[in-house]
């Protein structure tokens, strides 16, 4: 296998986004943890290659607004927890992924107790990602089918940048939602609703303009 084909496997991601050490191919759960630790890089687990996450300050500012509405329908609805872009998450066996938002119903929690293992074995009920400017269309196709096979029920996929959303409820069924619209949990999670356009009007967008050389 070439680089180029490693690549067109993984969604025709940037190079730059996989990590070389270890080997791509022969990487497993404990290389996830130790290039988190050693590092600080935050990198998904897949078909044994190290994908560092792709997320900037503007996709972290809407992923913790987000957190926090969600936070604030479920302070009234107290039907499960919600994880950030450091959620880790094992959806099978040599597959490990890490949605920016992720919401997970107290039904994966015997007795509201969360798994002693670092990267414990759940999947969210609601899957949500940012989009990054390095994310490709393939790759995020790749992304949804493995939340639903692993038992994710709803997925949204946020653009920030032309401010609209793509609701899935399954990987080929979809609707799209431009800002003039409203989120809702759907059965995932009855009664929330999110104004798209408080939710992108919240979030700064990235200034065009270029900085000054300093003098």
């Amino acid at each position: 296998m070439t680089v180029a084909d490693l690549l067109e496997r993984l969604g025709g991601i940037p190079a730059e986004r996989v990590q070389l050490d270890p080997i791509p191919g022969t990487a497993k759960e404990k290389d996830v943890l130790a290039i988190e630790r050693r590092e600080g890089k935050l990198c998904e687990l897949v078909d044994g290659v190290l994908v560092e996450k792709a997320m900037g300050m503007e996709e972290s500012l809407l992923a913790s607004w987000i957190i926090y509405l969600l936070y604030r329908f479920l302070s009234q609805q107290d039907l499960g927890n919600v994880a950030g872009a450091d959620g880790t998450l094992r959806l099978m066996p040599g597959l490990i992924r890490i949605p920016d938002v992720s919401y997970i119903s107290w039904d994966h929690f015997p007795n509201r107790q969360l798994p002693s293992e670092p990267i414990p074995d759940l999947y969210p009920d609601l899957a949500i990602e940012v989009l990054s400017p390095s994310n490709t269309e393939r790759e995020m196709e790749r992304k949804i089918r493995d939340y639903f096979l692993s038992g994710t029920r709803l997925v949204w996929l946020i653009d920030p940048r032309k401010r609209r959303v793509r609701v899935h409820t399954a990987p080929d069924e979809c609707h799209l939602l431009t800002e003039n619209l409203s989120l809702d949990g759907g059965e995932v999670l009855p009664g929330l609703q999110l104004s798209l356009r408080e939710l992108f009007e919240r979030t700064p967008r990235i200034s065009t303009r270029k900085k000054k050389p300093k003098k």
